[in-house]
């Protein structure tokens, strides 16, 4: 299975600004380097607390957002990668770099140049009742990707819409109504519809099934699931529930403000968890027995805040296994076995 996105020390900041003129005095590290590679095919699970800075990742991969530093590449073949780190080992400065950063690297696209990545990376949103237009009919909501990227127009358009439109278990009767006439679920269909409608590669699903209930939610983790197949998607599904990332996730990673702490697939990491932040994220997991009961593990304190995180490991102040080593030097991504990675000095030293 080949590599369609690579990032290396991706990095998104927000500026704080304060002071009469305004002037910037600290960032809020939403993403602070992060370095994922998501296979082809798959679906990538991404899970965290709220504020931890799942869909600020999503969204800098496709590029609705600048990332602030780091590199994004897109489809790009392992050779080209290796050869830009390779120059970049031997001289930083050397132009073909730049050369093939420009060509490869979508942290260093821009205007026009962008328009053609956003047919093949797309994105659903979590609340479809703000996503969608409400002064819109179905049929414009679905086919405006196909004006804007000049693949389809008038009656061409039209079938392109209502194929999409079957596929996500709406007909053409649903063409000329407006969102606020379907439920939930549908609402998130059409959603759906108009990110598949351009047939992208990569898909970033936003907490898709948070907004709907738990009947409606297994509907669409099965449509997922089918598109998937049907169109060769590859997903990147964030989501904060555990139980439906373990569901459709083939590897899962954990974010800890701003930071990845684990990444595993998704058996391994549900049952051989390893850093103290994601046992605890997974002990949270409601047990449907009433009979039974799981072992929680509590964490003390606040999440820090991403304008002035902790140095050294982030998690360390709330951190039961906590050493002294954690508060100084930042651990590492590291492989401990069968592609389980894991940031932390007590299972890396």
């Amino acid at each position: 299975m080949s590599t369609l996105i690579h990032t290396v020390d991706l990095k998104k900041y927000y500026p704080v600004t304060g002071g009469l003129l305004k002037r910037k005095i600290a960032d809020v590290k939403a993403v602070d380097k992060v370095s994922i590679s998501i296979q082809k095919g798959e679906c990538f699970g991404l899970v965290g607390e709220s504020g931890c800075g799942k869909t600020t990742l999503g969204k800098t991969l496709i590029r609705l957002y600048t990332p602030t530093a780091g590199h994004i590449y897109f489809d790009a073949p392992d050779e080209v990668i290796e050869e830009i780190r390779a120059l970049e080992a031997k001289n930083p400065k050397n132009p073909n770099i730049r050369k093939l950063r420009k060509k490869y690297d979508l942290a260093y696209f821009r205007g026009s140049k962008l328009k053609p990545i956003r047919r093949k990376m797309q994105i659903v949103y979590q609340d479809p009742t703000t996503s969608l237009n409400p002064r819109m009919l179905v049929k414009d909501i679905v086919s405006e990707p196909l004006v804007v990227q000049d693949l389809a127009k008038g009656l061409n358009a039209r079938k392109r819409t209502v194929e999409i439109l079957e596929k996500v278990g709406l007909t053409e009767r649903h063409l000329y109504r407006y969102p606020h006439e379907f439920s939930g679920g549908q609402r998130q269909r059409i959603a759906i519809a108009r990110a598949l409608v351009t047939n992208p590669d990569f898909v970033v699903l936003d907490e898709p099934t948070s907004s709907v209930d738990v009947s409606v939610r297994a509907h669409l983790l099965n449509l997922f699931q089918t598109l998937r197949k049907d169109f060769g998607l590859t997903y990147m599904f964030v989501s904060h529930d555990l139980s439906v990332v373990e569901c459709i996730s083939d590897r899962v990673a954990v974010m800890y403000l701003g930071k990845i702490i684990e990444v595993a697939e998704t058996t391994e990491l549900y049952e051989k968890t390893l850093h103290p932040y994601a046992i605890a994220l997974l002990s949270s997991i409601p047990v449907p027995d009433p009979t039974r009961k799981r072992e929680k593990v509590m964490l003390t304190g606040e999440v820090p805040s991403p304008i002035n995180p902790p140095l050294g490991c982030r998690f360390h102040p709330r951190c039961f296994h906590a050493m002294e080593i954690c508060n100084k030097v930042e651990p590492k991504l590291v492989d401990v076995g069968n592609g389980h990675l894991v940031a932390c000095h007590l299972l890396t030293q």
